[in-house]
């Protein structure tokens, strides 16, 4: 009898890990930030290119800066959480300058109003 007791506690214990288990793979996709699994500071060093004319509102963007921004303008709630990272303030970022780029390179479709840390897109 003793023995049957063990076994139902760990056929038990096997299922509830396995709900559990289950479980915490459905929920992951709260887990991850604005970025998905990428690391946004690493996301941030991405905009090197950009941070001369992320300054200086009237500096010239480089084509490469354009490229990288238009890509990144797929997910504008990650492009914000970009701005707003320690890597982007301690390159001397001004977020109301950064998020004039978009405009500064021609890009068509944007993000027009969208808030981004307090500085919608123009």
């Amino acid at each position: 009898m003793e023995t049957k007791v063990k076994y139902m506690w760990v056929v038990v214990f096997v299922v509830s890990m396995s709900i559990a288990g289950l479980n915490g793979v459905d929920a992951t996709h709260d887990y991850y930030g604005p970025c998905g699994k990428h690391d946004i500071e690493k996301e941030a060093q991405k905009l090197a290119p950009c941070t001369y004319a992320a300054k200086y509102r009237r500096a010239p963007v480089s084509e490469r800066c354009c490229a990288i921004i238009e890509k990144k303008l797929n997910n504008p709630g990650c492009l914000c959480a970009i701005l707003q990272t320690r890597t982007v303030y301690d390159a001397g970022v001004r977020p109301e300058v950064a998020v004039t780029i978009p405009k500064r390179c021609n890009i068509a479709v944007r993000p027009v109003g969208h808030n981004c840390g307090g500085f919608p897109f123009v």
